[in-house]
C-alpha cells in the first residue's frame, strides 16, 4: 500500500493549487449540470467506484474514483482516497475567492484527480442539496466546494462530506477502453468506503468488494 506523507502532490503543490481560481464559472457549471439520459448509449457507469490496477502509477497508484458522470461524451469521477492536509476552511475560501474572516475550524483536503487542480470540489451525502448539486445515485452528491464549506463552517452543511481539489477526466470511450484493457474495475458506490472508511485501507476494502461481487 503506498504512503501518503510523502506523495508528490505534497504541500507545496497544494500551495501551488489555491493560490488562484482560474477555472471559468461556466466550465465548473457544465461539469456539474444534469445529463440528458442518452438511450441509445451504453448503460451508465456514474454511481460506481472506479478501482485502480495494483500497477497503476501516480496519480492514480492504488486510487478508488467516486465516477460523477459517464457518457458517449466522456467521464469525470473524483479520487476519495488521496488525502492532501488539513488546513483551515477560512484559508481555502480566501484561496477560492469568498469571505473567509470569522470562519473557525479546520478541513481534510483530498487531491480529486490530475484535471484542473485550481477546482474545489466536494463530496457530500445526498441530505444536503444547493442550486448547483449534481445528484449521483440518490445517496451521495457533488458540489462546487465555496457554498457548502461556508454551511459547513456554519453547522448547516451536509452530514458527510470529503473536499477535494482537481478531478479525473476521460474523453469519450477512453474511459470503457481503460476498463476493458483491465486498468479499472468497478463496484457500487458504497457511502462507508466514501466517507467513513480508513483512507490507507480504501482500495484494499473495495477491491475486496469486486473479489466476492464477481
Amino acid at each position: 500500500m503506498h504512503a501518503f506523507g510523502d506523495r508528490q502532490y505534497s504541500w507545496l503543490r497544494w500551495n501551488l493549487a489555491v493560490t488562484a481560481f482560474v477555472l471559468p464559472a461556466a466550465v465548473l457549471r457544465a461539469a456539474l449540470s444534469p445529463e440528458q439520459p442518452d438511450v441509445t448509449a451504453p448503460p451508465s457507469l456514474a454511481g460506481q467506484l472506479l478501482i485502480a490496477a495494483p500497477e497503476m502509477s501516480d496519480p492514480f497508484n492504488h486510487a478508488v474514483i467516486l465516477l460523477a458522470q459517464h457518457s458517449r461524451d466522456g467521464a469525470l469521477g473524483i479520487i476519495i482516497n488521496h488525502p492532501l492536509a488539513t488546513r483551515p476552511i477560512a484559508s481555502l475560501l480566501e484561496a477560492l475567492g469568498a469571505e473567509g474572516s470569522g470562519v473557525t475550524g479546520n478541513i481534510l483536503i483530498f487531491l480529486g484527480g490530475p484535471v484542473s487542480p485550481t477546482t474545489a470540489f466536494v463530496i457530500h451525502s445526498a441530505d444536503y442539496r444547493r442550486d448547483d448539486t449534481l445528484d449521483i445515485d440518490g445517496r451521495v452528491a457533488l458540489s462546487d466546494a465555496v457554498g457548502v464549506l461556508g454551511d459547513i463552517a456554519g453547522g448547516k452543511g451536509p452530514a458527510k462530506s470529503l473536499v477535494t481539489l482537481g478531478y479525473a477526466g476521460w474523453a469519450p470511450s477512453q474511459l470503457d477502453d481503460e476498463i476493458a484493457r483491465g486498468a479499472w474495475v468497478t463496484v457500487p458506490e458504497n457511502p462507508q468506503l466514501v466517507f467513513d472508511d480508513d483512507r490507507t485501507r480504501v482500495w484494499t476494502d473495495a477491491m475486496a468488494l469486486h473479489k466476492t461481487a464477481r
